[in-house]
């Protein structure tokens, strides 16, 4: 699955309102600190969001930025799709078809990537912020309070689309 950097950035943003929306508005540098994200490219991104009207932000003393819904109504898929558009590895699924129509040779392998796909939209479209934050998740029981130095790898790419294939620094 190619989540960008900013993607992941996003969720980690959003998971963190989710986490924290009984408490109102969260000010930007209370979120990149607590997410360990880069404040001014966090800003960009929360205007983004702000845009797209998943979060709202508030003025003043108290302001900051909050969710524009409950976190049961945010899919993981809507903020994808908004950051790094459609959620297709391998493609968009219009594409996989036309290759499954015109490329006997190759019928079956573009009919798994479709699956793969699917499988992985159906996913993100069924997960919700609030899924990630239940207190019920295995993950959250034994999690630990304190950051860790070396985060853990996650099982997914994330890529990197500033430069282009093939540039070498």
């Amino acid at each position: 699955m190619k989540i960008s950097q900013k993607g992941l950035y996003a969720l980690k943003a959003m998971t963190m309102l989710a986490r924290r929306c009984d408490q109102g508005a969260i000010r930007i540098r209370d979120i990149a600190y607590e997410e360990e994200l880069p404040e001014k490219f966090l800003e960009l991104i929360l205007l983004e969001l702000k845009n797209a009207r998943m979060v709202e932000s508030v003025r003043g003393a108290k302001g900051g930025y909050r969710l524009r819904r409950p976190p049961d109504q945010i899919r993981l898929a809507e903020i994808i799709r908004l950051i790094d558009g459609a959620l297709a590895p391998f493609g968009d699924a219009e594409q996989l078809r036309s290759l499954i129509a015109a490329d006997d040779n190759h019928r079956s392998l573009y009919q798994v990537f479709l699956d793969v796909r699917d499988a992985a939209a159906r996913i993100l479209e069924n997960t919700t912020l609030a899924d990630l934050v239940m207190e019920k998740r295995p993950a959250q029981r034994h999690r630990r309070q304190t950051k860790k130095k070396n985060p853990t790898v996650l099982p997914m790419v994330v890529h990197d689309n500033s430069k282009p294939a093939g540039h070498k620094s």
